[in-house]
């Protein structure tokens, strides 16, 4: 599917706590009007009514009528039947159970598709940023591998997690695709999310500094860090430091279980420099068994392909030729298990969208082909 030679129209939405954003996309492309209302998520009736206001403000604008309503929606919820509840800080008229997507549906008379924001930012880098990318970079410097899983992480007030396997979405039988409340490698106790979001990294902070009460936010960290701002610059580069260090160990376990190229995205990664280290430190860490031989924690090879040298061994391997037994003849063997790691270079709220998009349109082509 080519999401960007799509003619078809959907309407999207960002829902956040505080305000939501409407808009539409076509070829893989937002259209030019958008609208921002005040969430009113306090108040169920008010927050359902901005809803039909926002939809309703696009529609308006638009030169076709759209197809499908697909947006992502914090939190638990079963979404392929468009229900939204359960434990949710933004949005707390919800928790008890919103049919949101009937809701919706009755509303505009058009299919309506609700997912987790984990799974459709890996959807929109696996259709349109960092998987067709890096496949088209290796076909240019002569690499025979072609990947097609995608793990995708998002950084920010919590952990996502979203993986695409085979280039479909998975979403588990249960919508539930999560690796937030794996056990904290410090305390097993503590979900790893409490050491792999941005309240760890001013947590963390606060505790080496001697100053719990900093009121800093991780883009001041980060500046302390590279020395542009006074403060505990020590602390500042551990606090980082420790962050990648969980989060690493969140990215292992999903990459031994799902074996494929990660890409991770969110505002605190333009620190990029003080987290991919440690991050990387986990992924190429070892373990003992109890015999006390030494195995890599991860058993493929990881590479951290933004690096233009390691991109590079990455395309290579260890391709050689292997003769035939009992022949002249030859084949290629590759006995190299590898895996890149990288940033989004769309960022996170692009990817969202373009997976929001692209989600639409395979589930109107499957219900057109029923």
């Amino acid at each position: 599917m080519n999401i960007f030679e799509d003619s078809r129209t959907v309407l999207t939405l960002d829902a956040g706590g505080t305000n939501m954003v409407f808009g539409a996309m076509k070829g893989g492309k937002p259209t030019p009007f958008s609208v921002t209302l005040p969430s009113n998520a306090h108040d169920l009736d008010l927050c359902l009514n901005t809803m039909v206001e926002g939809f309703s403000r696009v529609i308006e604008t638009l030169s076709e009528k759209p197809l499908a309503i697909s947006f992502a929606f914090p939190g638990p919820a079963d979404y392929p039947n468009g229900i939204i509840g359960g434990f949710l800080p933004n949005f707390p008229s919800f928790r008890d159970g919103v049919a949101l997507g009937p809701f919706l549906q009755k509303k505009f008379g058009i299919p309506v598709f609700i997912n987790n924001d984990g799974d459709l930012y890996a959807y929109g880098e696996a259709l349109g940023g960092v998987l067709p990318e890096v496949n088209a970079k290796i076909a240019e410097q002569g690499g025979k591998k072609h990947y097609k899983n995608l793990i995708g992480y998002t950084f920010g007030t919590g952990l996502g997690i979203g993986c695409v396997i085979g280039g479909k979405l998975n979403i588990g039988d249960n919508s539930c695709v999560e690796t937030f409340c794996l056990p904290h490698p410090d305390n097993r106790d503590v979900i790893i999310e409490d050491g792999a979001a941005i309240r760890a990294v001013k947590r963390v902070y606060g505790e080496l500094s001697g100053d719990a009460n900093h009121g800093l936010e991780p883009k001041d960290i980060a500046a302390i860090a590279h020395g542009e701002q006074e403060g505990n610059q020590e602390a500042a580069i551990k606090a980082f430091a420790k962050m990648g260090e969980v989060a690493g160990e969140a990215i292992r376990v999903a990459v031994t279980l799902m074996d494929g190229l990660v890409v991770i995205g969110g505002g605190i990664m333009g620190s990029h420099d003080l987290l991919m280290p440690s991050i990387l430190k986990t992924l190429r860490g070892k373990i003992h068994t109890m015999a006390g031989d030494e195995l890599d924690r991860v058993q493929m090879k990881v590479y951290n392909i933004d690096e233009s040298a390691e991109f590079e061994a990455f395309v290579k391997g260890e391709a050689r030729e292997i003769k035939i037994y009992g022949s002249e003849e030859t084949v290629v063997y590759d006995p190299q298990k590898r895996i890149g790691i990288m940033r989004s270079k769309i960022g996170a709220s692009a990817a969202i969208s373009l997976g929001a998009y692209a989600f639409a349109l395979s589930k109107l082509d499957e219900l057109s082909n029923n």
